[in-house]
This record gives structure tokens, sequence and C-alpha cells, in this order.
């Protein structure tokens, strides 16, 4: 991994939706188009096999065609991230094969199981960090009991953990946690994308996650050079106007989140807008909303 690798995590941090075809399987041809548009808006890390990519969805066959896919689109111009997780066993294996097909960095998906040891925890991602020393690897946190000590541990542990996506809303707990954590020892993401990113960024944050920049990447991108240029205004101004569309995706603890995403690439002629269970697709009420926030952002006649 080059120092320019590690930079490109204080942006816009892209995570693709996976589009499926008419039989239900990966479409590798619109998927290519749309990481083109994201590295064509200005995404310069694009986290394939992430969230809004349906991971756990995904099968390890389809995984690994999305990151196939996205390196040949990316061809040099972004740094790819590739999302492993599940198992110990499993995870290594992805790593590898990330690092096989030229991914520059891997992030490891919050751990699903449901006992975890604080001590656990440490060693899932160092097992995985050590098994890929060439790779920079971004840690997933989600759970708040994750302390700052712990991940200082995990640095010292493995020198190649160089960034953190933090996913628990609670920017206060955020700058505890950086601190604890040694704060210029790792890049610190908001991991809960825009709606997040400005009191993150407040308190240390360089760089945001993104699913709507699948859909209007100008905006993300407005977003991001307010908050480092200090315009407050101009990036709640961003805040504002994509609001209603965030808060459509994290309604009912996020039970429509890639929907209402795909909806809006359906809806200008991106991909088709189907998902795959636990998620569903939207209503036709639900639609309507989609596209006349659509039209209301000029992406739509």
């Amino acid at each position: 991994m080059t120092f320019g690798a590690q930079r490109r995590l204080s942006g816009v941090v892209a995570i693709p939706v996976t589009p499926f075809d008419a039989d239900g399987g990966v479409d590798t041809g619109a998927y290519g188009v749309l990481v083109e548009r994201l590295v064509d808006g200005g995404a310069e890390a694009i986290t394939t096999n992430g969230n809004t990519g349906e991971f756990y969805a995904l099968d390890e066959q389809e995984a690994r065609l999305c990151l196939e896919t996205t390196v040949s689109a990316v061809a040099g111009r972004a740094s790819v991230v590739a999302g492993v997780g599940h198992d110990v066993a499993s995870a290594i294996r992805a790593a590898r094969h990330a690092r096989d097909v030229g991914a520059e960095m891997i992030m490891i998906h919050q751990p699903v199981h449901p006992y975890v040891a604080e001590e656990g925890w440490v060693e899932y991602h160092r097992a995985i960090a050590d098994a890929v020393p060439e790779l920079g690897v971004v840690l997933y946190v989600r759970d708040a009991a994750i302390e700052g000590a712990r991940l200082a541990a995990l640095g010292a542990a493995a020198p190649n953990v160089v960034g953190v996506k933090y996913a628990v809303p609670d920017p206060v707990r955020f700058a505890s946690v950086a601190r604890d954590a040694g704060f210029g020892r790792f890049t610190w993401i908001a991991g809960l994308a825009e709606l997040s990113a400005p009191g993150y960024f407040a308190v240390g944050a360089t760089g945001f996650t993104s699913g709507l920049v699948n859909v209007d990447p100008a905006a993300s991108a407005e977003m991001f050079h307010a908050l480092t240029a200090g315009d407050h205004r101009g990036a709640m101004a961003v805040w504002e106007r994509i609001r209603p569309f965030e808060e459509m995706r994290a309604a009912h603890r996020n039970a429509n989140n890639v929907s209402v995403v795909k909806e809006a690439l359906a809806q200008l002629g991106l991909c088709r807008p189907d998902v795959r269970p636990p998620s569903r697709a939207l209503t036709s009420g639900e639609r309507a909303r989609v596209g006349a926030l659509l039209a209301s952002w000029g992406l739509t006649g």
C-alpha cells in the first residue's frame, strides 16, 4: 500500500451498490458503469462489497466478481478497498484475493458473531491484517463497546491497520475513542455517511463514507469540499438538500437503505432496482417520493 492510498481515505469513500440482472445474478456491465461514474465524479476510494453493496447477500464467488469488476473499471484512477468478513478463514481468503487482483486496502466488516470479547475482537482483526501485510486495513466499528485502548492495542500489533470507519451514531463517543486510540495513528472516517459528516468532521474525521454518491456524486463532493474548507454553512446547505433522501434510507432501522439507492439509480436508467432479502423493493408511494427528490435535485426532467 502506498501513502497515497491511505490519503484517499480522507475524502468521499464511495460504497457502490451491486446491480443484479434479470436472472438475479451480478450485472457486471452495469457494475462497471456505476464504478466509472463514481471515479469520474471525483471519488478517490471505492469500497467494493460494503453494506450498500449487499455484502451479506453475496456468495464468495459473487463478491470476488464484484471486486474484479471494480479493479478493472477503476484502472488505477482511485484506490480500491475490498470489504471482507465472516469467519477468519473466509476473511483471509477474501483479503488474499483482494491483494492478488490489485486492491490496495481491505475493510474488515464489524464481526456479527453474537459473542464478542474485547480481546477476541482484537485477535480477529489482527489475524486478518497479518495475513496481508502488503495491504492497508480499515476497521469498521459499529459497536460502541469498542474502546480506544483496544484500537491502540490493535494498531500496535498490526502496523498495516491504517484507518477506522467509525459508525457509532455518537460524535462525542467518536471523539473520545479516537483520542484514546491515538488520534494521529489512524485515518478517521465518518462511517454514517453525509448526515453524520459535519458533526464528525468537527471533532476530527477527515473522510466520510457514502451510498448517496452512487446517485449524486456532485452533492457528496460539494459537502466534502465545504467541510475541508471549514465552510459549515455550505456543508449544511447540502445536508438540508439531501436529508429527506438519507432519512428514507435510515427509516425503520435502515430497512430500505439499499433499496432507496437502487430505486434512484433505476429511475436514472443506471441499473435495475432489484435487491435481495432481507432487503425489499420499495412500495409505489416510496418510489414516487424518490422520483420527486431526484427531480428536485435536477437529476431528472
